[in-house]
């Protein structure tokens, strides 16, 4: 039922905590809302910010786009302009006309407006959020009670419009050649026909779900007008956008992936938006919403030190955890937001804080209000950075000086195992340190190493074609990449098409090559190979349990840089659950290979990428493999192996052996370098504690020197 239109009228306690950046449920009556007025009549409450205008008006198909049909009244204070309009039902087009005092007229859709005209249209749509029947309580209730520390986190990245399409054929009318634009040029023609919400809850959620991972993380899905930008210069913070559906459809998305068990995690942008003349630039006229424009990208930067515009942020943030029952939200170019500076390259043009800094302080203060506010209204969903510089302490609490997301993007991680993996066999011993440097600091921060959308286009190439080699070994380097990054410590993130080794970069325009999985072997084999280690990630604790603490990891040998082979232990909180790993990143396989292990008994191979199925070369580890009574890489014991050729194996102790009794002179026999262990800087992070203001974190503790 409708609420009464008075109850929606913004109050005295509204506009102050508006004003202030406190209203955290500012969506509740910003914006178009069903309501019935005091004679009964049905309608829609309108309430929009537009400070310093001569007046605003509703207008829209209802009332033919009279644009003096719906005069709205402005708030005594604070520069809201609201009305109520009989008649009008879900669905209905509309737009706010903003007279300017200095005359001029600005047409805007809603900027809380819930649903939008499909693009190429430009306008707001009436819509009643209210009614969807969710499905998930029993899910939200298990959330609740879960360490997100201390569970799987394999994240599946996606842009909605492009995993699949229907069809292939151009769309839009060709050039008068008969051809359609393509790749290189500026705007290619669409191939095939999107994908609707409920075709993905069907089918993207079934396919996640079977190739293992834990969570599906969205590229931004508010309303934009360019497919190009890739959802990254909004217009509509609070409408999923129309392309595929309604909002109702996109909760019954998030329903269907929580009903087959994955997380959703969407990726929010409140560092800036299009400077579109419908959208929020200069809404009344002036610099109103943003204070600059961003020098690399042309968008408008917010203007965090407006208590307005954080009340719209906070409340956007709130809204998809509250009425999407989002799983998670990755908040874009934190680093753009950070810095006063960034991406300014002239000294002339630069500007520092009153500290004599170039943080900005506004922009850091926002960050922490924001996942303070998470931490206390949705304690259980994870807040997660995309931060790529050395800034200190972001996934620590507010409260001990850290910004408070839950995790952080490990950019450098991805940077330096990309250049080793591309680099040519016979120069990767020179660039041993790109793979192991990463463990210097992987514990700093809660970190996710992130194979995302960012490496595969605008000139980068795909993953597979930045391997050396031919056919084989590109192959047999995608699925090294992939053991790696599952074996290494922290979250992983992978972008569509990854999982199959697509050859050509991400289109937005297309969907994923899937049809080479279904026409080629080698593809096929890729496919598998992925699906059976995010399964093998799943069932064994080792490679999550501990993946945020120091304890959950222990080098063996990090030093082989000739042989380009690393070892090393990856730790449970059951000893019975701790693996070994061995990498070979070399185009050679090596017999009788004698390797430390950190216990005396039985070792048996669990996981070899180089199997047959996977299309590899079949160098496995059959059978048992007992240790022996020799010390090697600083160990007790040790036990000899088959090296696969470019390839990772995982072993575990599957059994006792007695040990025979040590030899006097065993005792005095020089054993190889002590093994290195992951620098303990802190101790073991107490993540199951709850801090105020945020969901658990890392206490704030002295580190020894970033290395990021």
């Amino acid at each position: 039922m409708e609420p009464r239109d008075s109850t929606l009228y913004l109050s005295n306690d509204d506009l102050f905590l508006f004003a202030r950046g406190e209203w955290y449920k500012s969506y509740e009556k910003m914006g178009a809302h069903p309501a019935v007025n005091e004679a009964g009549e049905h309608g829609y409450h309108f309430a929009v910010w537009a400070p310093d205008v001569r007046s605003v008006h509703v207008i829209g198909d209802f009332n033919g786009w009279d644009e003096a049909a719906t005069p709205l009244i402005e708030t005594e204070t604070g520069g809201i302009w609201e009305g109520f309009v009989a008649g009008i039902e879900g669905g209905c087009l509309y737009k706010y006309l903003i007279f300017t005092n200095d005359g001029d007229k600005l047409y805007k859709a809603d900027p809380y407006g819930f649903y939008a005209e499909e693009v190429p249209g430009t306008a707001s749509r009436t819509f009643d959020l209210e009614g969807y029947e969710w499905g998930d309580a029993d899910y939200l209730k298990s959330r609740s009670e879960r360490n997100m520390f201390k569970e799987p986190l394999n994240i599946f990245e996606v842009h909605l419009g492009s995993w699949r399409r229907h069809g292939d054929e151009p769309q839009g009318e060709p050039r008068e050649d008969g051809t359609y634009p393509g790749p290189g040029d500026p705007f290619p023609a669409q191939r095939g026909t999107f994908y609707s919400y409920d075709d993905l809850a069907d089918e993207l959620v079934a396919y996640a779900k079977d190739m293992g991972y834990s969570h599906v993380e969205i590229m931004p899905v508010n309303e934009h007008p360019f497919d190009g930008s890739w959802g990254y210069q909004p217009t509509g913070y609070y409408a999923a956008t129309s392309r595929y559906g309604n909002p109702k459809q996109f909760m019954h998305f998030i329903d269907a992936c929580h009903a087959a068990g994955l997380g959703v995690i969407l990726d929010w942008v409140p560092g800036g938006f299009c400077a579109n003349s419908e959208g929020l630039a200069t809404f009344n006229g002036e610099m109103l919403y943003e204070h600059k424009i961003h020098p690399n990208w042309n968008t408008h930067q917010f203007d965090y030190s407006r208590g307005e515009v954080r009340s719209f942020l906070v409340s956007n943030a709130l809204f998809w955890a509250e009425r999407f029952h989002a799983d998670g939200i990755r908040m874009d170019g934190v680093s753009s937001m950070l810095y006063m500076n960034f991406g300014i390259d002239d000294p002339g043009q630069k500007r520092f804080n009153e500290k004599g800094t170039e943080e900005d302080l506004d922009a850091s203060a926002f960050i922490r209000q924001t996942n303070a506010a998470m931490g206390k209204f949705h304690p259980d969903v994870m807040m997660i950075a995309e931060e790529s510089t050395a800034w200190p302490l972001v996934t620590y609490p507010p409260e001990n000086g850290g910004l408070g997301f839950h995790f952080k993007w490990d950019m450098g991680w991805m940077n330096d195992t990309l250049h080793y993996m591309q680099t040519d066999f016979p120069w990767r011993p020179g660039n041993h340190r790109l793979l192991t440097f990463s463990t210097m600091y992987q514990f700093n921060e809660n970190f996710i190493l992130p194979l995302s959308h960012d490496e595969v286009v605008n000139g980068k190439c795909s993953l597979i074609t930045r391997m050396p080699g031919d056919y084989w070994r590109q192959f047999a380097g995608m699925r090294a990449l992939a053991f790696y990054q599952m074996t290494h410590a922290g979250g992983k993130l992978n972008f569509m098409g990854n999982e199959i080794a697509q050859f050509i970069e991400w289109r937005y325009y297309e969907g994923i090559q899937y049809f080479l999985a279904e026409q080629y072997e080698t593809h096929r084999h890729q496919q598998q190979f992925v699906r059976d280690l995010n399964r093998f990630y799943n069932e064994h604790p080792a490679l999550w349990q501990r993946a945020f603490e120091s304890e959950g990891f222990e080098w063996i040998d990090a030093d082989n840089a000739d042989q380009s082979v690393v070892t090393f232990i990856r730790r449970g909180e059951d000893p019975k659950d701790d693996l070994v790993i061995l990498i070979n990143f070399d185009v050679n396989a090596r017999e009788d290979f004698r390797m430390g292990v950190p216990e005396w008994g039985v070792y048996e191979e669990l996981f070899n990428s180089d199997d047959e199925r996977f299309g590899g070369s079949g160098v496995v580890n059959a059978g048992k493999l007992k240790c022996q009574d020799k010390p090697w890489n600083g160990r007790e014991q040790s036990i000899v192996v088959r090296v696969p050729p470019l390839a990772g194996m995982v072993l575990k102790k599957t059994g006792t052996l007695r040990r025979p009794a040590k030899k006097e002179a065993a005792k005095k026999e020089a054993a190889k370098p002590a093994a290195k262990k992951a620098p303990a800087r802190k101790p073991a992070a107490k993540k199951t504690s709850t801090v105020k203001g945020t969901s658990a974190k890392k206490p704030a503790t002295k580190k020894g020197s970033s290395a990021e």
